[in-house]
């Protein structure tokens, strides 16, 4: 299967230090894989990248055949690639629905906004009892629900994912990965960017072990949920 998305030896330098020491991952259609490790690991500094928020110095980023540090990094939400921040980073003053809206800037079709809409609503009831209310003043399950949301308006081909169950209860982190499965269900392939490995891990394809910029373990995230040294560093095992 050929990738949607291929990382070859992408090194980011932050001054004197580098972030990224030459990684190379892919991932393919319909797929979710999990970058997992340590804080400082160099996991949001690998999406900041993917997304142009960060320039890399090395490397490539080929994403449907295009390499994506050669195109501008506001245009790669509309070659079907979305983010979901670290912190939810929602727009507090504005409304749920405002919040959303902001998440379909790129497309131009009124009819097809207002039927993703609708299909966001379904998935996240709570939004659409919401509708009206103040972003700010969410619960942070429901803000990092409206950040997926968000996300999703804009109709991606891939969902790069950063910490989604952060600063999280545990009924709603189970109710997030719940529906980051359901997305991959309904043909949204995902990167998952998470401190909670355990739970990346059991729902994810496969993986990445990150450490200090460089990918130290890789293969099917069921294997990597059994290994002695991954249980021990990440698993609290």
């Amino acid at each position: 299967m050929s990738a949607l998305l291929e990382v070859e030896n992408l090194s980011v330098y932050y001054g004197v230090i580098q972030a990224l020491k030459g990684i190379s991952f892919h991932v393919d259609k319909g797929e979710v894989v999990a970058l997992i490790g340590a804080n400082g690991a160099g996991k949001t500094t690998t999406l900041h990248t993917l997304s142009g928020l960060i320039s890399a110095d090395k490397g490539d980023i080929i994403y449907k055949g295009q390499n994506l540090r050669k195109i501008a990094n506001h245009k790669i939400v509309s070659l079907g690639m979305a983010q979901v921040p670290e912190g939810r980073r929602v727009f507090a003053e504005m409304t749920v629905l405002q919040n959303l809206k902001m998440g379909a800037y790129t497309r131009r079709d009124k009819a097809e906004i207002e039927e993703t809409l609708q299909m966001i609503y379904k998935r996240f009831p709570r939004l659409e009892e919401r509708k009206s209310q103040l972003a700010g003043t969410l619960s942070g399950g429901e803000q990092q629900m409206l950040a997926m949301g968000r996300a999703l308006m804009s109709h991606p081909d891939i969902i790069l994912m950063d910490e989604p169950s952060m600063g999280l209860s545990p009924i709603f982190v189970n109710e997030i990965f719940k529906i980051i499965q359901d997305v991959n269900k309904d043909g949204v392939t995902v990167l998952l960017v998470e401190q909670n490995a355990k739970k990346a891990l059991s729902i994810a394809n496969r993986a990445y072990v990150l450490e200090t910029g460089s990918i130290v373990k890789e293969g099917p995230a069921s294997e990597l949920l059994n290994d002695e040294s991954i249980k021990k560093a990440y698993l609290g095992e």
